[in-house]
């Protein structure tokens, strides 16, 4: 065992996420991204979220400020690259609370990734507007006007489901680094680079890539075959942890059903759920030794691709998330005082 949190728990047999005591489900819609980031860095909701609100926007607009329009990272074609060297760059104050640290890389994140995302369509960068939730912020700086309420809800839904979930790659990677001593932007640049990979944070655009691919729902069962047969991985199917399906799917199904209703991402629902009823049904017959069902990034893909994001962007979005749960991590490691030094194995060679 790595390290004792308070932070969150993950229950691969049963299917469980809790944030802080709190399942996602009840969290998640419920929540917004502010009041769920602070309770995690805090251990309980604010009493003044608009307070909260206003922090963080500041801090977005303190973040805008030092972005230069002409930086090479923003020409990156990799989203995950340009964020990596954009964060890398973030000034903290010497003199920082771990709580302002935390605000100040949640804001930096969300800027460097917007930013990104308007200089690769090429489009002026938009300033953030610190009177704004941070979702809806978002939105507003990748898409350059005020967004649609339902699909900035729905951002808000996804960013609060992913803000943080165990010991995964990233946040271990930021933990070693803090432990290490080293400073916040040095371990939240770390996580960046492990969630770059596609074993850990690249399948969600890919599985868009599938249901274009399938087209309706009444193809799923034969797509489906048609890939197993070639030996090819159904993409969203399957995670590490969980032996049943991951709890964040079914928050993230509901999050789309809500657009749906609100008139927005028609008739991608039914397909999302006809290929995963598919896919789970032949999986089983195939792999039954394998509990295989949908992971977070089966329905992610659909409630980003439904909230007017690019599938480039996808990753780069995961992180505006998740880099919360980071800063947590980082806290609560630099807390125990402790290097991380895990044991290895010795296969070589035994000398003569």
């Amino acid at each position: 065992m790595v390290a004792e949190t308070e932070l969150s728990h993950v229950d691969g047999q049963a299917g469980e996420l809790w944030i802080r005591g709190h399942r996602v489900e009840a969290l998640a819609g419920a929540r917004s991204f502010e009041e769920a980031a602070w309770q995690l860095w805090t251990g309980v909701f604010p009493d003044d979220a608009a307070g909260v609100r206003a922090q963080l926007g500041q801090a977005r607009a303190r973040a805008f400020a030092a972005i230069d329009p002409r930086d090479p990272a923003l020409r990156h074609a990799d989203g995950m690259d340009a964020l990596r060297a954009l964060v890398a760059r973030t000034a903290v104050p010497e003199s920082a609370t771990e709580l302002e640290r935390a605000i100040v890389l949640t804001a930096s994140v969300a800027v460097a990734a917007a930013a990104w995302q308007r200089t690769q369509r090429g489009e002026a960068l938009v300033a953030p507007d610190a009177s704004r939730w941070h979702a809806s912020d978002v939105l507003r700086m990748v898409q350059g006007e005020a967004p649609d309420p339902a699909r900035a809800a729905a951002l808000d839904r996804y960013l609060v489901t992913v803000i943080d979930h165990g010991m995964n790659a990233s946040t271990f990677a930021a933990r070693v680094v803090a432990s290490t001593g080293s400073d916040d932007v040095s371990a939240i640049t770390a996580a960046i680079g492990a969630l770059k990979g596609p074993l850990h944070g690249g399948a969600p655009g890919p599985v868009l890539d599938m249901l274009d691919a399938v087209g309706a729902p009444e193809r799923a069962g034969a797509w489906v075959d048609a890939e197993l047969d070639a030996g090819r991985r159904i993409m969203g199917m399957g995670h590490r942890i969980y032996r049943v399906r991951d709890p964040r799917a079914a928050v993230l199904e509901a999050g789309i059903e809500q657009l749906e209703r609100a008139g927005v991402a028609k008739g991608r629902l039914a397909l999302a759920r006809a290929v995963e009823k598919e896919a789970e049904a032949r999986l089983a017959a195939r792999r039954p030794d394998r509990a295989l069902r949908a992971n977070v990034e089966f329905y992610t893909a659909v409630i980003l691709d439904a909230v007017g994001l690019d599938r480039r962007a996808f990753s780069p979005t995961f992180a505006i998330g998740r880099v919360a749960g980071w800063c947590a991590h980082v806290a609560e490691q630099r807390r125990t005082g402790r290097l991380i030094r895990p044991a290895s194995r010795y296969v070589g060679p035994v000398p003569a």
